[in-house]
């Protein structure tokens, strides 16, 4: 198990890296498939999000590729309501969320393959701090509350507010590994971890988003990293369905 656990998490987040968005959402449920606990399986997701996507994010600096005047308002609100999100979810009732999660993804992902920009240079280049802090509240709560990252909803609100897709990757990556940590902090304060399966998933996790990162844009272009985005995005929706149900 652990051998095939390692092998998912690497290419989990190879192909999530290249949307910037932290593959927790899609290695969870595999975890239960395998009869891991969710109590378990959460923390350990939100710590993998947190190690792969600091790999991703350390390219990203290195490479000059973040703005983190963007990033930095989504950081503080996601880092705390995260921890708002964890402590709640004790009591509102996860069939709930679930539900208007997956609306939410679905209608992002249609987002991404339909919604357009005449020209590359339209895409905003200022710094709307205000709707950036409602974003990173907004993640970091449904992060805390699903154990799975905030990077399936960043994503598609910059995008709406007009930002390049290839930037808000960078800013995503960023961003998830610190709303994820806090609710790691608050899930393994109220439980236990399996700090075992959490070094196996992490490791082959960091090494996988790296390469994602760097294949992306080395050889991608704007218009890809949307599709991929929307993949991504619809492939949640679905799996979560699957799972509800």
């Amino acid at each position: 198990m652990e051998y095939y656990l390692a092998v998912i998490s690497f290419f989990a987040a190879l192909i999530f890296s290249l949307g910037g968005v932290g593959a927790a959402i899609i290695l969870i449920p595999i975890m239960d498939s395998f009869g891991i606990p969710l109590s378990v399986a959460k923390p350990v997701g939100l710590f993998y999000n947190t190690i792969s996507l600091t790999g991703a994010s350390l390219s990203n600096i290195k490479h000059k590729r973040l703005d983190f005047r963007i990033g930095i308002p989504i950081i503080i609100f996601s880092f705390l309501f995260a921890i708002v999100g964890a402590w709640g979810s004790h009591f509102i009732p996860k069939e709930i969320i679930l539900i208007l999660f997956i609306g939410f993804l679905f209608f992002s992902g249609l987002m991404f393959l339909f919604h357009k920009k005449k020209t590359q240079d339209s895409y905003r280049e200022d710094r709307p701090y205000v709707a950036l802090s409602f974003i990173g509240a907004f993640a970091g709560l449904l992060s805390g509350l699903l154990g799975v990252g905030g990077g399936g909803v960043i994503s598609p609100l910059m995008l709406l507010l007009g930002f390049n897709p290839k930037k808000i990757t960078s800013i995503t990556a960023f961003v998830v590994p610190f709303s994820s940590f806090s609710g790691f902090l608050t899930y393994w304060a109220m439980g236990s971890v399996d700090w075992r399966l959490l070094a196996i998933a992490s490791m082959a996790g960091i090494i996988g988003a790296t390469l994602g990162t760097m294949f992306m844009h080395k050889n991608l272009n704007s218009k890809t990293v949307k599709r991929i985005l929307a993949i991504i995005l619809l492939v949640m929706a679905v799996k979560l369905i699957w799972n509800f149900f």
